[in-house]
């Protein structure tokens, strides 16, 4: 039976039951719906709303019910129009009239409410650890190849030389930044809505902080309009989990392409890696590509979240419903990728050969030839030129910086001497480059130990 029942003469039909119904994606909150409603009961009973024995009947007659699911005993009816129904609607068949008292001075309103907040503040949880994990193994890729020489890009072109290190540790920061965003969003969202009912609270004497308290809430909201009608932490989970596929998604083309055979950098295990059907030579990045893809739907989650809320007038609309099949995705979605992704980050094989051969190419170390010039007295844009025809003359004699022939500098830049060869050679470049944030090898150590450390304290 539907508890809206009483106004309406005539059944429901079936098709329209089905096209309303929500149990099918919001029954994965029932423990959250029993926690919520026996948190309520108790409450009632202590303000003497409810009779303190018919609050411990329904307690009790809740506490059944969980234990009952979650042997496996009690199936969820996936007839019925919600969980809040067939929850309500069980504990009724059990204990008789006393479940009927559960619903006083609550509505399904702020009990969705309730339920959809208690379930993502652990969901929160769940993807901080996942993301937690992923960082320590950054951190300690980052720490083994602190001194591994690779170039760095900017346009996709090589640029200037880094360690595989500092690359890595690029992707800590953004990680730990999404940790902080997932605290940042926690907090917000720990706040009760309960006691909002369906949109202007109750005239029954309850006391909201009694609930708070046994659900584990920092504070109750503040305005009941608000209460019901807020979804702005699932908006703003989705938010963040969307920024850190952006993140997987980045790091996903790297590997993609690291692992192709026009860079070689690294390969990645046969565990994470997937063939072809026709041909017998490939071995595909399956895991990588697929995170990449799968940034887009959790993009579409958070777009349909904003897209539901950008149009309803306070307070409760049917519209909103849709907002846990969107979430649900979101965190389900992350959560797979993390869970793949790490491992996958953690067994592949690095090769720092291929790596250094890259560096040595594509003269990213003409800034330091410039430098070296400055250094010696050379004003910076007399240098950039004097480098610049250095690397047209190396491209002339299929060369490079490192193996040109100090006579060939000097017919540039009369200043240039043995102690060139020094300064741009990849292994200084990277190693002088000591300011706080640069790639050089004690600072990717230091770094990455402060990285690690982080993480062990999240």
């Amino acid at each position: 039976m539907q508890l809206w029942k009483g106004r309406f003469k005539k059944e429901l039909s079936k098709t329209t039951n089905d096209f309303n119904s929500s149990i099918s994606f919001d029954s994965r909150m029932y423990k959250e719906d029993i926690e919520g409603s026996i948190a309520h009961a108790t409450m009632l009973g202590r303000c003497g709303i409810i009779k303190q024995e018919e609050a411990d009947d329904i307690v009790q007659g809740l506490k059944g019910i969980l234990a009952d699911i979650e042997n496996g005993t009690l199936h969820i009816d996936m007839e019925a129009e919600d969980i809040h129904t067939f929850i309500e609607g069980e504990l009724t068949k059990r204990i008789g009239d006393n479940g009927k008292r559960l619903h006083t001075s609550r509505s399904r309103n702020d009990q969705v409410a309730v339920d959809i907040k208690l379930y993502l503040k652990k969901e929160v949880v769940n993807v901080k650890k996942l993301v937690v994990d992923l960082i320590k193994v950054i951190a300690n890729k980052a720490e083994k190849y602190s001194e591994t020489v690779m170039p760095g890009y900017t346009h996709l072109q090589r640029a200037q030389p880094i360690t595989f290190g500092h690359h890595l540790l690029a992707y800590g920061e953004m990680l730990l930044r999404d940790v902080s965003r997932l605290e940042d969003c926690l907090k917000r969202m720990d706040e009760m809505p309960l006691g909002s009912c369906a949109l202007a609270g109750t005239t029954y004497p309850i006391d909201r902080t009694i609930t708070a308290e046994l659900l584990g809430f920092e504070r109750i909201t503040n305005n009941s309009l608000d209460g019901v009608s807020d979804r702005d932490y699932c908006i703003e989970f989705a938010s963040v989990l969307s920024i850190i596929m952006v993140h997987l998604s980045r790091f996903s083309e790297e590997i993609i392409m690291w692992c192709s055979w026009e860079f070689k950098f690294i390969e990645l295990d046969d565990a994470f890696s997937t063939g072809s059907s026709i041909m017998p030579q490939k071995k595909n990045p399956d895991i990588a590509e697929l995170v990449r893809g799968k940034s887009g739907r959790v993009f579409g989650d958070n777009m349909t979240l904003l897209t539901i809320m950008k149009g309803i007038a306070l307070a409760y609309n049917k519209d909103m419903q849709e907002d846990k099949e969107a979430i649900f995705d979101a965190v389900d979605t992350v959560k797979m990728c993390l869970t793949a992704f790490t491992p996958m980050l953690d067994t592949m094989k690095v090769i720092p050969q291929n790596m250094r051969k890259a560096a040595a190419g594509g003269f990213i170390n003409a800034t330091d030839c410039a430098d070296w010039l400055t250094k010696n007295g050379v004003p910076f844009r007399d240098a950039y030129k004097a480098t610049g025809e250095l690397v047209a003359r190396c491209i002339e004699l299929g060369t490079d910086l490192e193996n040109l022939p100090i006579e060939e500098y000097k017919k540039v830049c009369d200043v240039f001497n043995d102690d060139v060869y020094r300064a741009i050679s990849l292994e200084t470049c990277t190693n002088e480059r000591k300011a706080f944030g640069g790639p050089a090898s004690e600072n990717v150590k230091a770094q990455a130990k402060r990285v690690a450390e982080i993480a062990k304290n999240l």
